[in-house]
Formats: C-alpha cells, sequence, structure tokens
C-alpha cells in the first residue's frame, strides 16, 4: 500500500510539473504541434499600424549639419562632431547630444531656440534643414538620431534590465529578444505593459501565444516602457522541488528500504 501511495505521488507531482507547449510557442494560430506546415509560401500577412515616434522632454538627440558653407560658420557643429567614433553609453550621450528641455525646445546658437517635441525625427530634420538655409548655410544636410530610446524588461527572462537602443521604432518581439528571450517558466499570455503617457500611467496585458499580438496597437514600444513577465504557476514547484529532487528521491528510496526490512 505505501509502495502504491509513493506512486501516485509521484506520478501527480510529474503532471502538476509539466507545461504544455500551447504555454510555451510564440504567436500560436492553431499551430501547436501540427502534423505538417505549408513550406515555402505564404500562409498569411498582417499589416499592423507603423509607429512613428515623436519626439518628447528629456530626449537626447545627435544633430549633424553637413554644408558647404566653411566650417567655421556651421553654427550646428558641436564637440560632438569631434566625437563620431566614441562609444556612446547614457553618460557620455548626455553630455555630447542635445537634451531637450521640458519646454520641448533645443536652443542653438544663431537660430536661437527650436520647438521640436510632438515632430518625429524625419520632421525635425526637415525643419533644421530650413531653418539652415534661411540663416545662410549652404546646400546642408540635416540627420538627427535619438540616443536614448530606452525600455525596462523585467521579471521571467533570460536577462532583466533597462535598455537603450538608437531604434526608435522597436517592437515587442525584439524587446524581449534584446532582453534573452523569456525563461522556461515564463507565462507568455500574461505579460504586463507599464506605459507613461499624457502624465499618467496606463496599464495592460499582451498575449504573446497569440499571432494577432502583431495587430496590437501596443506591438511598438514607446519611449520609457516597461514590461513584465509573470511566472507560471508551476514555477515554485518546478524551482523549489526540481532543486530538491534529489535528496527526496534519496529520503523516498530510505523510506521503502525500511519498511521492507521491517516487514
Amino acid at each position: 500500500m505505501m509502495k502504491r501511495n509513493i506512486l501516485i505521488c509521484w506520478m501527480l507531482l510529474f503532471f502538476v510539473s509539466c507545461v504544455s507547449n500551447k504555454k510555451t510557442q510564440y504567436l500560436q494560430k492553431n499551430d501547436v504541434n501540427p502534423p505538417s506546415v505549408q513550406l515555402d509560401s505564404v500562409i498569411r500577412n498582417y499589416q499592423p499600424t507603423l509607429y512613428e515616434y515623436k519626439l518628447q522632454p528629456e530626449d537626447i538627440l545627435k544633430v549633424t549639419v553637413g554644408t558647404i558653407t566653411d566650417e567655421d560658420y556651421n553654427f550646428f557643429k558641436t564637440e560632438f562632431d569631434k566625437s563620431v567614433n566614441m562609444n556612446l553609453n547614457g553618460g557620455s550621450a548626455l553630455i555630447y547630444g542635445e537634451l531637450i528641455d521640458e519646454e520641448g525646445e533645443i536652443e542653438y546658437p544663431v537660430i536661437g531656440k527650436v520647438k521640436v517635441a510632438g515632430l518625429t525625427i524625419f520632421e525635425l530634420q526637415e525643419l533644421l534643414k530650413i531653418k539652415a538655409i534661411e540663416h545662410g548655410l549652404k546646400e546642408p544636410v540635416v540627420k538627427v538620431r535619438l540616443l536614448n530610446f530606452r525600455f525596462t524588461v523585467i521579471g521571467e527572462t533570460k536577462k532583466e534590465g533597462t535598455f537603450t537602443t538608437y531604434n526608435n521604432r522597436i517592437n515587442l518581439l525584439e524587446a524581449i529578444g534584446v532582453a534573452g528571450g523569456f525563461g522556461d517558466l515564463a507565462d507568455r499570455a500574461k505579460i504586463k505593459l507599464i506605459r507613461y503617457k499624457n502624465n499618467k500611467v496606463d496599464v495592460s496585458y499582451l498575449d504573446f501565444n497569440d499571432e494577432n499580438l502583431i495587430n496590437s496597437p501596443f506591438f511598438y514600444l514607446h519611449q520609457g516602457d516597461v514590461l513584465i513577465v509573470p511566472p507560471l504557476k508551476q514555477r515554485p514547484f518546478r524551482k523549489y522541488f526540481g532543486e530538491n529532487l534529489a535528496l527526496i528521491v534519496s529520503s523516498l528510496t530510505l523510506l521503502i528500504l525500511v519498511i521492507n526490512t521491517t516487514k
């Protein structure tokens, strides 16, 4: 009877700790463990709404203006341009980049303050080109890059942290990839998104198991987004019981041996 009870307990523990592929496969569309798939062809397509990032206060920009005008008269020229080959991190970007102030403006010599908040990168490039021409620069070529687009991923991932990228159009899948991917016991169906927007904090839940995530209005990250990855309910069992499995097995084996020898 004792052996049977122990065997039943082991079977129950085994099934409780199992995690099905439906809980771990990304972007499912009735295709978990299919008997076959159609190869070398487009099965379906999506048209996600493209996200155009709008500049905001405390963004750090790299602005370079090339012109045939003598360099001494190029009022856009900064120490940053002498540091093109530097490996920029958050600190050096703040020192050499152009910080948008609380009013959403950047101040330049000659042309004064320029309102940039609310513009896209390409709109700002065009605006600065116009102002450069108006103030005497010949045939200017303006390039603007955002240096501090950042997001945070915490929870059941391979690498938690706050990440900075020069790409201001990064989607959810790319963000998880930067964080090393989900951990084995991540609950991909209940990812929490914290987004700061219009002086308030919005909280949303996203399902990375569902292929319709591609059409989600949250598919592209915004500046300062936070992704929180929760664990599956199997995590406590797998983490703590699994680590002590050898001890439990040896204890049960000893118990059975004692019972058999005392009969």
